[in-house]
């Protein structure tokens, strides 16, 4: 058989007995007459069977999330681990180690890597990346394989045929063969030249010239630095970058799981570099330093599609940037996953069923208060109802409903585009934020004339929230009228599922803690505390959760209002009503060992 291929490409018939011949454009390659033995066989349906099976049984997925990817599945026509990682409903490492035992395949450690790259006459780097494929050890004949997708048979057969010798699959995550690429192939010419780059001075002098400015930031060092910082922060799943220059050095650190850990340090000389490119790519005025700026970047990652807003802010020492990452692809907007108490969940659930009325949802910066109402949003999305938000930015892109940017530099602000909105029909709108009295009183004329208003507000509890609320200038009467459900929320971490540990705690601490979450003295508590593995980087934490009070607005609640009452008084009345207080929320998560007392009081701000 004779095939013609490019010069610097590869085809491999696998057969058995095996006979190729290669051919290149300008002159026969080789003839090639060997006995390969084939690679195991793998149905991929089977797999996918087991698969979903073992994560449910781990307690990794539910029965819920399960088959919500399979229908993504079906849908996306794609494999259904494939669809789980996409999706940010499993992370890279439980998938993996899932994969390798429904497999029976070994799975890839650090500790694996080979001190230099193996095979690399028959195994040229660019076609193991291309294939997200690594050899890592050559034992009894047998070719051990690091494999991001170790359901991809072709590529193991191709391996088999190019090396000669049996393969041993391994199961890897992606993060951890790119970084298994970066420092077995990373290219000495490239490397070299950015660390030359990088501890170059860049005097801020040039700062002044947006031509030099331009030229530094397009420097393929440059280039390289911020997408593998941006690359890197993806990877380990950070919720924000922060790029702060100092006086000696610019510290970059990520947000992980609400917690800031430092990521690297650069030059100072690279600071002017390193904000105009991200300026660049936010499309913001690199010759603009003295007044802060936002922008927002989208981008590839990994095949991941991921969003970016992007924050400049004058200091001291020249522009802190600060980047929100938004992984679409990503996006965990299911309600039943939010990690809501059963009486919170049920609570909110009923006040979104209401035909209208006003649902706020409160809480600082970064508490999750749009995730929420955003998948309270996809929930009661249907065919029959018209929805329309308000947002600034927009974070989630939901299909099926209206979504509208506002900008304030043409006037189309949260009041100004409610007020069209109304015009259009709408049987549900999202307001952002309400921040003043004007887009406040829209949202409860619109409340009252039979539509369904979801907002948020930043205050720190439920009562809070309607004492701000009257501050604005919106009639007591008439939030009595409008107001249907507040949920107050905080995020706090959870404890690592692979290292927690017991946590003894002296007998009259037990007692309080378990007469304050209100359960009974013979109820059974699991307290665990954090250890520290490389599944969490040494945190004892992975992932977050909400702890949360619903406030029903009942009679009692409404009279409370109307009657002028104090924050106190109103919280008062919501707990007779049957709410549940966030400090009592998640003291339950720490009786069942999903968090830690230090977490719950740092959130609820309770000494």
């Amino acid at each position: 058989m004779e095939y013609s291929i490019p010069s610097n490409g590869y085809f491999v018939l696998v057969a058995h007995p095996l006979v190729v011949r290669l051919t290149s454009d300008t002159a026969p390659r080789k003839l090639v007459t060997m006995n390969v033995p084939m690679t195991v066989s793998v149905n991929a349906s089977d797999v996918e069977a087991r698969l979903l099976d073992l994560l449910i049984e781990r307690g990794v997925i539910d029965d819920a999330v399960a088959e919500r990817a399979r229908r993504a599945a079906r849908t996306s026509r794609e494999r259904i681990d494939v669809v789980l990682i996409r999706l940010g409903l499993v992370a890279e490492r439980p998938m993996a180690e899932a994969l390798a035992k429904c497999l029976g395949f070994g799975l890839f450690e650090a500790s694996d890597l080979p001190v230099s790259a193996l095979l690399t006459d028959q195994l040229p780097a660019d076609y193991l990346r291309r294939c997200r494929a690594l050899p890592v050890g050559l034992e009894n004949g047998e070719l051990r394989l690091a494999m991001a997708d170790p359901l991809d048979q072709d590529t193991a057969a191709a391996v088999e045929f190019l090396v000669e010798h049996p393969v041993v699959r391994l199961v890897a995550t992606p993060s951890d063969l790119e970084a298994a690429f970066d420092r077995l192939f990373g290219e000495k010419s490239d490397a070299g030249n950015r660390d030359e780059w990088l501890t170059a001075r860049h005097d801020d002098a040039n700062e002044g010239d947006a031509a030099r400015l331009k030229d530094l930031a397009s420097e393929a060092p440059i280039i390289r630095l911020v997408e593998e910082t941006i690359a890197r922060a993806v990877d380990e799943q950070a919720s924000d970058i922060h790029f702060e220059p100092g006086e000696n050095a610019v510290r970059v650190r990520f947000r992980r799981d609400g917690a800031l850990s430092v990521a690297e340090t650069l030059p100072l000389g690279v600071k002017a570099a390193v904000i105009s490119r991200i300026k660049i790519m936010a499309r913001l005025n690199i010759a603009e330093r003295r007044m802060p700026q936002d922008g927002r970047i989208r981008l590839a990652v990994r095949g991941r599609d991921i969003d970016m807003r992007v924050s400049t802010m004058p200091t001291m020492y020249g522009e802190s940037v600060v980047l929100r990452i938004l992984d679409r692809s990503a996006q965990l907007l299911d309600l039943d996953a939010l990690g809501l108490s059963a009486p919170v969940f049920s609570g909110f659930r009923a006040a979104l069923e209401q035909p209208n009325g006003i649902v706020l949802v409160t809480g600082p910066t970064g508490s999750g208060k749009t995730t929420t109402l955003c998948a309270g949003l996809s929930r009661i999305n249907q065919l029959d109802t018209k929805l329309f938000t308000v947002e600034d930015p927009i974070e989630y892109h939901l299909e099926g409903i209206n979504q509208i940017q506002v900008n304030a530099r043409i006037g189309l602000t949260f009041a100004t585009a409610l007020r069209s909105i109304l015009r259009q029909d709408p049987d549900i709108v999202m307001i952002g934020e309400i921040r003043d009295l004007e887009t406040a009183e829209i949202a409860v004329q619109a409340s009252l004339t039979g539509h369904l208003v979801l907002s948020t507000v930043h205050t720190n509890s439920a009562a809070a929230t309607i004492t701000r609320l009257v501050d604005m200038g919106v009639e007591r009467y008439l939030l009595a009228s409008s107001l249907t459900g507040i949920l107050a929320q905080r995020l706090v971490r959870r404890l690592c599922g692979a290292c927690a540990i017991g946590r003894t705690m002296p007998p009259v601490m037990l007692e309080r803690l378990v007469a304050d979450a209100g359960l009974t003295s013979d109820a059974t508590v699991h307290i665990r505390q954090p250890k520290g593995c490389a599944k969490c980087r040494g945190t004892g934490y992975s992932g977050r959760t909400a702890i949360a009070e619903l406030m029903p607005i009942t009679d009692e609640v409404r009279g409370a209002i109307v009657r002028n009452s104090t924050e106190r008084e109103i919280e008062d009345a919501g707990l007779q009503a049957g709410m549940v207080g966030m400090y009592r929320d998640g003291l339950t998560r720490v009786l069942t060992g999903e968090t830690t007392i230090e977490e719950v009081l740092q959130a609820t701000r309770i000494r």
